[in-house]
């Protein structure tokens, strides 16, 4: 796959196994800055262990991984400098019940990126501002809504500017009313220009906020493409057949 100058992540022909069982086949693709990808597929296709790869929780077995030109994949590498600028949030909060909001945010970019104390808690708060969550910066998070709580977790992905961003089913453990201040809050950063990648079954969001839509099948790119003609014409039986057990189920 050819690299252009604006090309920020690059996957080529990956493979990854667990045992004997292939979770990811041949994956290639590319994502330009300022570009956001969503990830589609029923569980157990292969999209959050793509975004395991990506950002090194996971070792690939075969394939190149280039983040800014830079091989990532390398043995040679300091994985946890390459982790430092992928911002990821999971499905699960992984918020520090012991450390109030605002200290939440902050810790990394005091521990990890060598900020000031002073900094990082000026621009945690000024981030908690601008999204809505000023009020909420000195409590815990076992007083915060699940959608609070996955705010708290986007925006502590965020504060030290990742290259990009990537989140894994970040509305799957919400109830439906706080899905949409999460979604929320994702196209917010889409319209200031965050480069992301998006593992989601939310299909509306997903046609909304994607550049480029990818359904995964068993570990294969089996169709991508624009939200709109990708989901009004889908060309393979996979495809058609995902997405009419999404309408089956009433999400779609």
């Amino acid at each position: 796959m050819k690299k252009s100058q604006d090309d920020l992540l690059v996957i080529n022909n990956l493979r990854k196994s667990f045992n004997n069982d292939l979770v990811l086949d041949d994956v290639s693709l590319t994502l330009k800055e300022h570009e956001v990808k969503v990830l589609i597929g029923a569980s157990g296709s292969g999209k959050s262990t793509l975004l395991r790869c990506i950002n090194l929780l996971e070792r690939i077995d075969d394939g190149q991984l280039l983040l800014a030109g830079e091989d990532i994949a390398s043995e040679k590498i300091d994985r946890d400098r390459i982790r430092s600028q992928i911002g990821t949030v999971f499905q699960s909060f992984n918020l520090f019940p012991h450390l109030t909001v605002i200290k939440n945010i902050a810790l990394a970019p005091v521990q990890v990126h060598g900020w000031s104390k002073e900094e990082a808690m000026q621009k945690a708060m000024d981030l908690l501002e601008r999204f809505g969550l000023k009020e909420k910066a000195n409590q815990y998070p076992d007083l915060l809504s699940g959608g609070q709580q996955q705010r708290v977790a986007i925006l502590r992905a965020i504060i030290s500017k990742p290259k990009v961003l990537l989140l894994d089913e970040v509305t799957s453990a919400l109830d439906p009313i706080l899905i949409g201040e999460v979604l929320s809050l994702i196209s917010e950063l889409k319209a200031e220009g965050m480069t992301m990648m998006i593992a989601t079954h939310e299909m509306g969001f997903a046609y909304k906020v994607a550049d480029e839509l990818m359904f995964l099948h068993k570990g294969v790119i089996a169709e991508s493409g624009k939200p709109e003609k990708l989901l009004a014409k889908p060309k393979s039986k996979e495809l058609k057949e995902f997405l009419k057990s999404l309408h089956d189920a009433g999400r779609l």
